[in-house]
């Protein structure tokens, strides 16, 4: 089902997003991906057509309007319609509520949700004149949990649930599949910006887990849709 399918990936240089870039890719899809850092979005388009992948990508800050009128110009120009859309884009500070200043508070709602629904509201037009797509949210086990340190993290991933929750009862008639994965511990790049130390790097989540995870959720027949999957490491 993947051959020549195209697939938009919002932070798709590092971590879960890349690992998720590679999978479709491997399947043969069509990938575009974006990311804040131009040269590492220049080096992953690279390191993914040296395998054969038909990929392209741009620097686009989800959070600003114009940044994603842009990417999302670029990918139609490029590939037309988007038929999957994995939005994973995020970012944490990890301290007390007292202790977070307001500008973290702000970058954190900023990209992990308008950023977000900005993309979403870009490429869904698409999908619905198409009767066909599915929209991939990242989310996390911190959407359904609090914990000490993310009071504005949990904030905006509870807010991505909710989002998605209502988004997928919005659009289902014109089937279009709206699947919320939500991760637990992974070793990404996102723990060090975070300014968190994962001590058990060794037993959590790898970033080809949850690739894995979404496409097997893509792979799906399109009159079944997981609307909501957590996945966990076995023994953390």
């Amino acid at each position: 089902m993947f051959h020549e399918t195209s697939c938009v990936i919002t932070g798709g240089t590092q971590g879960i997003g890349r690992a998720i870039a590679f999978a479709l890719g491997a399947k043969g899809a069509r990938v575009a991906l974006c990311g804040r850092n131009g040269e590492r979005v220049e080096q992953t388009v690279g390191e993914l057509t040296s395998c054969g992948i038909t990929a392209w990508g741009t620097s686009c800050d989800v959070s600003d309007e114009a940044s994603v009128g842009d990417f999302a110009a670029g990918v139609f120009e490029r590939y037309g319609a988007v038929e999957v859309l994995v939005n994973n884009a995020g970012l944490a500070y990890m301290a007390p509520l007292l202790e977070l200043s307001t500008s973290q508070i702000d970058e954190m709602l900023d990209v992990n949700v308008r950023g977000l629904m900005l993309v979403t509201r870009a490429f869904l037009p698409t999908m619905i004149a198409a009767e066909h797509g599915d929209i991939v949210n990242i989310v996390s086990l911190a959407g359904k949990n609090g914990f000490a340190g993310g009071t504005a993290y949990a904030a905006s991933k509870h807010a991505v649930l909710g989002f998605s929750k209502s988004l997928m009862l919005e659009v289902r008639a014109a089937n279009i599949r709206v699947i919320t994965v939500c991760p637990g511990s992974v070793e990404t790049p996102f723990f060090d910006k975070a300014g968190v130390e994962l001590s058990n790097a060794d037993r959590v989540l790898q970033p080809e887990d949850v690739a894995e995870t979404v496409v097997a959720a893509l792979a799906l027949p399109g009159r079944a849709m997981i609307s909501d999957l957590d996945i966990r490491p076995a023994n953390p």
